[in-house]
């Protein structure tokens, strides 16, 4: 079974939906450690035009083309070199972290708990393209968006707060400039967070029961 399994005998002991009185069953009053939001903005757009340089590459597997020694290009230490002419197939962003750089946070003195927020995020994609040969590869390769937001900031503390990014982007078009180098159109969005690592009390209904998993059958 699994927490959400409609085979679980015993609801109450599991997370879901709370039906009933929410009340019943509280008996303590818990100190968790977590990450606590104060404040988040997303941020969309369209970086139109943007040329990106491709870092590194290798070839995508599986390999279906014909190589010497019987080896595909991507298990040779060094891939060969993709031969032209390169064509643009895909694009979207590897991870769901962004890295922030420049950044600059102005409290404002005509709104209190609130900050100007600029900077820059780096938001590492992966290409995909083929040469003349129908080889793909994929290369790596890094879109910058600036931010410039208002964000409730809590004041100076023990415990500092950070600000941090989750972040996607996908393309829409590209093509092949040369020297490795790609022009995009890329569709951005980036979630802002003024993030600080707290201890919470909370109301607890006790520790969870873990159900035994359920094997999965065909029937």
């Amino acid at each position: 079974m699994s927490f959400y399994s409609y085979k679980n005998a015993n609801p109450r002991c599991c997370p879901g939906i709370i039906s009933g009185d929410v009340l019943a069953g509280l008996n303590e009053r818990v100190c968790v450690q977590v990450k606590r939001v104060y404040d988040s903005g997303l941020i969309q757009d369209q970086l139109n035009d943007k040329d990106i340089t491709i870092l590194n590459y290798a070839v995508v597997p599986p390999c279906t083309c014909t190589c010497a020694g019987n080896c595909c290009p991507g298990e040779m230490p060094d891939p060969p070199a993709p031969v032209p002419p390169i064509a643009f197939e895909s694009c979207r962003s590897s991870s769901s972290q962004g890295a922030l750089r420049n950044l600059t946070i102005e409290r404002l003195c005509d709104r209190p708990c609130f900050a100007r927020v600029r900077g820059q995020i780096d938001i590492p994609i992966d290409i995909l393209f083929s040469d003349s040969r129908c080889v793909q590869y994929v290369g790596q390769g890094i879109v910058t968006q600036p931010i410039d937001v208002l964000l409730s900031i809590p004041d100076e503390a023990i415990v500092p707060y950070c600000i941090e990014s989750m972040v996607s982007a996908i393309c829409v078009s590209g093509t092949y400039r040369g020297d490795n180098v790609f022009r995009l159109t890329i569709c951005v969005t980036a979630a802002i967070k003024v993030i600080a690592e707290v201890e919470i009390l909370i109301p607890s209904y006790g520790f969870c029961t873990i159900p035994p998993s359920e094997a999965f059958a065909e029937n």
